[in-house]
Parts: structure tokens; C-alpha cells; sequence
């Protein structure tokens, strides 16, 4: 067997492990983040389950750090007090990102995390078999309830060679999404191997497999090895540590060979991560701003590269230098070996161990500005500036466009080579900012903009509404729900559901809610690769809060696809792509025997009253999605399923 096989072998409580069939896995570990966890957490509560069933729990607090009025500060309060109840972990603001932290500090390889966070996957560097989802799943395996995946296909990307100087993990994920895009690859899970695998330390396996999100996959994931050990050694965890590699005669869907020594470093361009491109093509262009961090390149290593690439130079007056270390760990061991100083004396702006910039969250670019950034993604406005042009390259391509305020190939600066970091031996460990203090008898605390997760409705006989929205290719969840300043509006479905869609078409809520108050249902029609990007759930409770009871794409993402169904909302797929075509925004169309259709059929035909035609969708659903679904959602399911 390959990894991912041997993972879900030993983690498997349901289904068979057979292409396209249905398994439910044990799930070990879950993180949630502030942004997302609030609503897990309510969710949870709303299970009536008395005791965590995980090995282990984490609630980071790493987004809404800001704390722009009291919205923010009220839900860390109760994330405290949740994790106080039931034994979660409680990693306060300032002890870093999530998946930063969690690397170093609790990801153990061969175990199962589940994150409501979409690069979850940044465990896979350590050798987990972690996955990104809506909080309402990771609600689910706190209560001890299986995770479902469909049993995937398996990509091995076979590394070989080393990478020459100055090209970085970075540049090979970039060429990853240079070949397969960032659409097209749901139900795939990647796996590296090969005799590069050993040229790669673990922060540099967790910026791959951190941005295989960006490819649609469910998951990606390293071996476990000697450097794995290392790592661990040097985190004082080695106990955790287990060998994990494929068998010799493993098998795989498909293989693609990357010999390391070939690439160069690259780009992504606005405004996608898949627009790749190499970074000498570009040669030149002035830069206003660059941002170094987030989850992809935070770690020692990546800040520490930076600091000495810039020491002893001097920030250009029209370039802003930002710099975020990813974690307390790493802000204090550059603050003790003097790179820290580096960093300020060159002109950098050091700003809290947070996501900030990357979410929107601070750092917005000035107007028509290019911005480079290490983070993950650079969807249009995502930044904060609509107009901005972001760019996403290695903290080493970023670090060499602030040193000449254009941009510029790191191998054409006056450095022959890129300083040669060592990795530390010993890291600093200093875990006083993560709380586990179990109390049953604790009062949690609930400010006023704090609610319940809406409550479903089962599915109807018959639904008859009208398209009130079509929107095109790509539409990613940041299209769908707003970040950055909307953020702290979370807990409050009824605050938050005032802006779906704001970025696309600021009076879709309007309508929606024009038409939920004459029991008219509402209809989203989308292209390509529909719910893109982050797990956030809030992309489907707040349309389903609307009125929103079904999606017809030409293709919808994985994690999009989960959450959908499980806040209600049908997802289904044009059998005909050329019928996207031919209907438009505010037609009125008919599902007349709806709830049976989802029972048991696999195509549907609707009726467009306004065109007077009928077209068919495909419903691509799974026995247990089709009962999430007739039950209104899958709190409603839970429920029912404890009544049986």
C-alpha cells in the first residue's frame, strides 16, 4: 500500500476501500481557528455531547486578533471558556497560526487531523494525514463521529534531484500548480516520495503540502523519516515520532516526476494561485509593498533567510516592508539570535504572530499597488485593495524585490548564494501561552453578538423559485462571504448573512430575502471550480439562511461541496455544460418532485418557466449526503438519528 492507504487502512470505521465508495475514518486530532472555530464550538454544544471523544483538541486564535471592537474579544472569551469545559486546548492570540504551532507542537505523523481551516494540510509535512473542513465536520469528530471522504485516487509526485540555489519549497508547489491548476482535482490526494524527499527539511514539506489547498486536492502528505525525527527531536517530541513510507510495489492512480534541479523561481500572478509564472519574466516591475508570513512561509527558517539576506542594508522610502514570524517560538528565537534587529534596522514592520495580511486583516496595499506576498493565496481584493495586484513568491523572491524595490530574481542580487541556514537542534519550547485547563463546572461566557447555528428545514416535495444569482468560473468563498473587516461578525448569522456576496453584487441579500418572505425559494447558477478556496462554512449557512436551496455549477469544490449539504442546500452539476448558457440571473425555474429526486436519482430535470425549456442536472451524491440533506442539514440528521 502507499501512505495515504496505510492511513486510512488504520483510521477506517466505515465503508471500503475501493475507488469512489464512501468511508468514514477516525479522526485523532482537530484544530479550529477564531474565525471559523466559534461556530464549530456552538455547534457542538448544539450536539448535547458531554465529553471531546479526540486524543487531542486545539483552539488557535490567530485571525481575529485585531480586535476592532468588542465583537472579536467577546469570542475569544467564549473559545476560552468552551475549551475550559470540555478539555480543548487553548492557544491564546500571540502564540501564533494555527497550523504554524500545530506543526511544532502537537502533529505526530500517521495520525488524523481534521482542521476548519483549508490548509490543514500543512500537516501533511510532518507525515499527517491532515484535512481541511467545515466546522461542522470538525464538530462531528469532537463528538467522535466518523469523518467521510470519498476514498481517493492518489497522485505520487516522485521528487529527484535537489533544488539548486535560490530555488525554494515555495517554487515547487508553484510548479505543481503550474501543472494541474487549481481546478479539476477533487477526490485526489497527493503523496511525495522519491530521493528529493531527503534534500527537504519539514518546515520546507509543510509550505508544499500547506499550498497542495490551492490545488483542490483533499489532502498531501511527506513520509515520515529520519528528518521527520529530527524535527521532532528538536521540539522535544521525538516519543511521537513513527516511520511512515510507502511499500516497495505500492500502487498509485498516477505519477509525475519533478527533478528539483530543473526549476526556477516563479510567481503566482494576479489573481489566482494557479496563474504561475517564472519570476525573471517579470523582471523590473516596481514594487510598493512586500509581506512576509502567514502559514506557508513563517517558519525559522524562512525569517531567518530573510534577516540575513537584508542585514546590513537599508529599505528603499517607497517600499513597505512587513514581516510576521508564524509563531511565539519563532518570534522569540530571532529576537534572541539578534536577526529580529536585523529585520528592524533594515526598515521591516514587525507585526504580530498572526494571519493578519494574508486574510485581509491589516496591510492593506495602497491603490493600484503591487504587492508581493509569501502567503497562499491572491484573489482579487482579498488583500483589501480591489485594485492591488498581489503576487505570491518564496519568502527568498520577496526578500529580493524589498532589497531593490523591483521585481527581481533572487539569482541576479549580488549574493552568490543564498545564506545557508541550519536547522536548530534544539528549539525554544515555551508552551505558556496555550491553556488546558479542564473545568466541567465553568460558566460559559456569551457576548451579545454571539447566536446559535440556524436550524434547518427538511426538504420539501417540490421547490419553485428563481436564480438570483449566476456568477461565473473560479468563484471562491471570499467572493462568497467577505473577510477581513466582516470577520467579526461570525457568531451572528443574521449580521453576517447582510454581506453574501458584497464583493460580486452587494443587493443579493436583498432579494433573497424579498423571496424567502413570499416562500420562494432562491437558486445560485455558477461556472467552473465553484467555492474555491477557504473552508469557511460560513459560504453556505449564510445563503442557506437567505433562502438559498440550491447550487447548479459546472463544478463545485470538495469542501464546498460538504458544507452545502450539510446547512441544506442541494449542490448539483449540469449533465450539459452548454445549458450554463443558456439560462440567466432571475429566471424562474421548477424542481417538482425535488425530495424524491434526492432520495434516489442520479440526473433531475428542471423547469425554467421564464425560457420555457428544461435542462438536467447531475446529482453526484452519496447515500448518507442524500440523508443529510432530506433531513434539512446534518445537525437536523445528528438529531434525528439520536431520536431513532
Amino acid at each position: 500500500m502507499n501512505i495515504i492507504q496505510k492511513i486510512i487502512k488504520s483510521h477506517l470505521l466505515e465503508g471500503e476501500m475501493e475507488a469512489g465508495k464512501t468511508v468514514g475514518i477516525k479522526i485523532d486530532q482537530t484544530l479550529t481557528q477564531d474565525a471559523t472555530g466559534t461556530m464549530a464550538y456552538l455547534e457542538f454544544e448544539a450536539m448535547n455531547v458531554t465529553e471531546i471523544k479526540t486524543e487531542l483538541s486545539v483552539s488557535y486564535v490567530d485571525h481575529n486578533t485585531s480586535q476592532m471592537g468588542f465583537e472579536n474579544a467577546d469570542d475569544h472569551k467564549y473559545l476560552q471558556t468552551i475549551a475550559e469545559k470540555f478539555g480543548i486546548r487553548y492557544s491564546r492570540a500571540g502564540n501564533g497560526i494555527c497550523h504554524q504551532v500545530h506543526l511544532e507542537r502537537f502533529g505526530l505523523p500517521g495520525k488524523t487531523l481534521l482542521g476548519s481551516d483549508s490548509h490543514t494540510p500543512t500537516g501533511g509535512g510532518i507525515g499527517m494525514m491532515a484535512i481541511g473542513a467545515g466546522g461542522l465536520d470538525v464538530a462531528c469528530a469532537l463528538a467522535g463521529l466518523p469523518f467521510y471522504i470519498t476514498f481517493p485516487k492518489v497522485l505520487k509526485v516522485n521528487l529527484t534531484g535537489k533544488l539548486n540555489p535560490w530555488v525554494t519549497a515555495k517554487d515547487v508547489i508553484l510548479y505543481l500548480l503550474e501543472l494541474l491548476s487549481t481546478k479539476g482535482n477533487v477526490g485526489w490526494m497527493v503523496e511525495f516520495g522519491g530521493d528529493g524527499v531527503q534534500t527537504l527539511s519539514v518546515p520546507e514539506r509543510a509550505t508544499i503540502t500547506n499550498m497542495g489547498a490551492e490545488l483542490g486536492v483533499t489532502t498531501s502528505i511527506f513520509p515520515s523519516d529520519e528528518i521527520t525525527l529530527s524535527f521532532l527531536k528538536a521540539q522535544n517530541r521525538e516519543d511521537g515520532w513513527t516511520e511512515l513510507k510507502a511499500d516497495e510495489n505500492a500502487k498509485y492512480d498516477r505519477i509525475l516526476d519533478i527533478n528539483l534541479g530543473t526549476l526556477e523561481p516563479r510567481f503566482a500572478t494576479p489573481h489566482s494561485p494557479g496563474n504561475v509564472c517564472l519570476v525573471k519574466e517579470l523582471v523590473g516591475t516596481k514594487v510598493d509593498q512586500v509581506c512576509i508570513g502567514s502559514c506557508t512561509n513563517s517558519s525559522y527558517k524562512d525569517l531567518m533567510t530573510v534577516a540575513k539576506m537584508v542585514k546590513g542594508k537599508k529599505l528603499l522610502e517607497d517600499v513597505s516592508f512587513v514581516v510576521a514570524p508564524g509563531s511565539k517560538q519563532v518570534f522569540k528565537m530571532i529576537a534572541d539570535n539578534g536577526a529580529l534587529s536585523d529585520l528592524i534596522e533594515f526598515g521591516a514592520r514587525i507585526m504580530e504572530s498572526a494571519c493578519g495580511f494574508c486574510i485581509g486583516n491589516g496591510q492593506a496595499p495602497a491603490t493600484n499597488a503591487v504587492s508581493i506576498r509569501t502567503n497562499n493565496r491572491n484573489f482579487k481584493g482579498r488583500s483589501g485593495t480591489v485594485s492591488a495586484n498581489v503576487y505570491l513568491a518564496s519568502p527568498e523572491t520577496a526578500a529580493a524585490c524589498a532589497i531593490k524595490g523591483v521585481i527581481t530574481d533572487p539569482r541576479y542580487l549580488d549574493m552568490k548564494y543564498p545564506p545557508e541556514i541550519k536547522m536548530p537542534d534544539k528549539f525554544l519550547i515555551d508552551d505558556s501561552m496555550v491553556f488546558f485547563n479542564k473545568n466541567k463546572d465553568v460558566k460559559i461566557y456569551r457576548g451579545p453578538n454571539i447566536g446559535a447555528p440556524p436550524k434547518g428545514e427538511k426538504l420539501p416535495e417540490n421547490l419553485k423559485g428563481e436564480i438570483v444569482l449566476k456568477v461565473e468560473n473560479k468563484i471562491t468563498t471570499d467572493h462568497i462571504m467577505p473577510a477581513g473587516i466582516r470577520l467579526k461578525y461570525r457568531s451572528n448569522i443574521p449580521k453576517y448573512s447582510e454581506f453574501v456576496f458584497e464583493p460580486v453584487d452587494p443587493t443579493f441579500p436583498d432579494r433573497c430575502l424579498k423571496n424567502k418572505e413570499k416562500n420562494r425559494a432562491n437558486f445560485i447558477v455558477a461556472g467552473l471550480s465553484y467555492g474555491q478556496g477557504s473552508s469557511r462554512e460560513h459560504a453556505a449557512i449564510c445563503p442557506a439562511y437567505l433562502g438559498v436551496k440550491a447550487v447548479i455549477a459546472k463544478s463545485i469544490e470538495r469542501i464546498h461541496w460538504a458544507n452545502l449539504i450539510n446547512f441544506g442546500i442541494i449542490p448539483m452539476i449540469f449533465e450539459n455544460l452548454d445549458d450554463y448558457d443558456k439560462i440567466e440571473q432571475s429566471d424562474e425555474l421548477v424542481f417538482e418532485k425535488i425530495y424524491n429526486a434526492v432520495k434516489k436519482d442520479v440526473v433531475f430535470v428542471v423547469e425554467n418557466l421564464t425560457k420555457k425549456i428544461d435542462f438536467t442536472v447531475k446529482l453526484n451524491l452519496s447515500k448518507r449526503e442524500r440523508k443529510i440533506l432530506l433531513a434539512g442539514g446534518l445537525l437536523n440528521f445528528i438529531r434525528n438519528k439520536s431520536l431513532e
